[in-house]
């Protein structure tokens, strides 16, 4: 087995040991938040017969290790259990209704596949735009356009998300409306209406995470500047440009890939935010309401998808960084 693949191995087993571990932690955590989803559903006056009734009907009468392992067992074949909030309770207060509850993976998919677009549309003008400006901020390195991309990008970061949003509804949608200030998309929507609507969202985790790889990019670009290879550059007489871009760059991938898909992992796992502020029908708002109401199953299948998605994208960074710089296969 070469090299390569035995770092790729490693790094695998270690994701799917920190993804179990995660799993517990999300699990004990889940069942740990305040109120009783019976209890709500029934109301104030429900009797402690058919609390107990409607939590026997739901499992959660047993204990927190039997019931950890019956969903583990469900999520490793696929099953994600299903929703609380959408079940038929009818029975448990005198009629006869039998209707099954949507599954939660039946509820998650379509809201999944539209947090997905949203972030395949923020990395799209986001990652080559932070590229761009790095590239040029190490360019131009101490110069004024320097120093306002620095100042530019340092605020935006420094801004909560649900600032940024309103600032942008403010000038995007409410004085020059140019875009809509909510992002009710469907299905059946023709792409360049969806794409429209979910601009404004997309453009505040635009602002939210251009910084990070701007500064990383431009920072790793300026430690390799003073590298004799590229002083042999200089001297063969190359451009700045061609010499950042065709010797700097190439060398200097590996934290830039890092950044980019951490990066990448907050505009899944960090919508919550800006996915509530424009309505957008993401994961993220999914996740809100359920919490709200105590749904437990939809809360855990969320969490665990946030945390797959990030584990996942810190493995590919990790196996892309080794692949384009041969030096980290060998550590000494």
């Amino acid at each position: 087995m070469s090299s390569v693949s035995r770092i790729i191995l490693q790094r695998l087993g270690l994701g799917i040991l920190t993804l179990f571990i995660v799993s517990i932690v999300i699990f004990i955590a889940v069942n740990l938040l305040p109120g009783d989803f019976a209890q709500l559903v029934l109301g104030q006056g429900a009797t402690p017969e058919a609390v107990e009734a409607i939590r026997k009907d739901l499992g959660l009468d047993q204990g927190l290790i039997p019931r950890y392992f019956q969903w583990l067992g469900g999520v490793l074949v696929g099953d994600l259990g299903n929703s609380f909030a959408n079940a038929n309770f009818a029975s448990f207060v005198g009629t006869n209704a039998n209707v099954t509850a949507p599954t939660v993976a039946e509820q998650i998919a379509p809201r999944f596949e539209a947090t997905l677009f949203l972030a395949g549309v923020t990395a799209a003008i986001a990652v080559p735009l932070s590229l761009t400006l790095g590239i040029l901020a190490a360019l131009y390195r101490n110069s004024i356009f320097d120093r306002v991309t620095n100042v530019f990008t340092l605020s935006s970061i420094s801004s909560p998300e649900f600032f940024l949003a309103y600032i942008l509804i403010l000038f995007l949608a409410v004085m020059n409306p140019l875009l809509p200030s909510l992002s009710n998309i469907h299905d059946g929507l023709p792409f360049g209406e969806r794409l429209t609507r979910t601009l404004l969202p997309a453009l505040t985790l635009t602002l939210a995470v251009t910084a990070q790889m701007m500064r990383m990019t431009r920072a790793a670009i300026i430690n390799l500047l003073a590298s004799p290879y590229i002083e042999m550059a200089r001297l063969k007489g190359l451009s700045p440009l061609r010499v950042i871009v065709t010797h700097a760059l190439p060398n200097a991938l590996a934290p830039i890939i890092t950044v980019i898909a951490l990066n990448l992992a907050y505009l899944i796992t960090g919508v919550v935010v800006v996915e509530v502020v424009f309505v957008y029908p993401g994961i993220g708002q999914l996740f809100v309401d359920s919490v709200k109401i105590r749904d437990i199953p939809l809360v855990q299948a969320c969490c665990l998808i946030f945390a797959a998605a990030y584990i996942l994208l810190n493995l590919t960074a990790d196996v892309l960084s080794i692949l384009s710089n041969p030096r980290l296969r060998h550590p000494k």
